[in-house]
């Protein structure tokens, strides 16, 4: 599946995906070299039934951020977006969950993850044919569903810190190259690496910088009338 990123026309001039566009489920490859594989093992691939709002959904975390900066105590993280998250319903991934935080808040600067009450978006646990997936909502909060078969073939902190990054905006980016962590299934499963490349770490960067711009912006326009 080839992806296309198109233009927002929201205030927010975000460069993400546009809305309606299908990202983060498991689908099965029809290639020959996998036609063996069930469905699960086709790492976290682009699937035509799951839909989202990443638009809305990073919208409406972004409204809340400066109230966030302003009860931020890391001055290091105070000029980021602090996004929220909770591992309650997935108790068996959560050292998996903790580190794929720690690798995201280590690689980018304008967002940062934290667990914690009231999240902008959940992690869950169970069974699904499809594999482990992500769905941000448009009504401002946030899913990552972590399959057990999946995450007992493929090394579990990479799917995590893969569907994080679907919640931080990026899409399914099917290189094959175990050094591009949104390359999902089409890098071998024997791939460990759970960090993001340099380009993805930049994107991530610039669509949160571009939206809390203008998030302030219109703040600030707010405050004026």
């Amino acid at each position: 599946m080839k992806y296309t990123k198109t233009a927002l026309t929201t205030i927010l001039g975000l460069g993400l995906a546009a809305t309606g566009l299908s990202i983060a489920s498991a689908s099965p490859d029809t290639s020959s070299d996998r036609a063996d594989r069930s469905a699960a093992s086709d790492l976290y691939t682009a699937g035509k039934d799951d839909r989202f709002d990443t638009d809305a959904f990073i919208k409406t975390v972004l409204k809340s951020a400066l109230e966030k900066k302003e009860n931020a105590k890391d001055t290091k993280s105070a000029g980021a977006v602090t996004v929220t998250y909770s591992a309650k319903n997935a108790p068996h991934f959560r050292a998996q969950i903790k580190r794929s935080a720690s690798i995201w808040n280590a690689a980018v600067d304008n967002v940062k993850l934290r667990e914690g009450g009231n999240p902008d978006f959940t992690y869950r646990e169970g069974n699904d044919d499809r594999g482990s997936w992500a769905r941000p909502e448009g009504n401002g909060k946030g899913l990552v569903f972590l399959d057990f078969k999946q995450n007992r073939e493929f090394d579990s902190t990479r799917v995590a810190a893969h569907e994080t990054g679907h919640i931080l905006g990026l899409p399914d980016n099917r290189t094959g190259q175990c050094s591009d962590l949104m390359s999902g299934g089409s890098a071998p499963a024997s791939c460990k690496n759970a960090k993001p490349s340099s380009e993805e770490a930049r994107e991530v960067d610039q669509q949160w910088a571009q939206g809390l711009e203008a998030v302030n912006r219109q703040l600030a326009a707010d405050n004026r009338r």
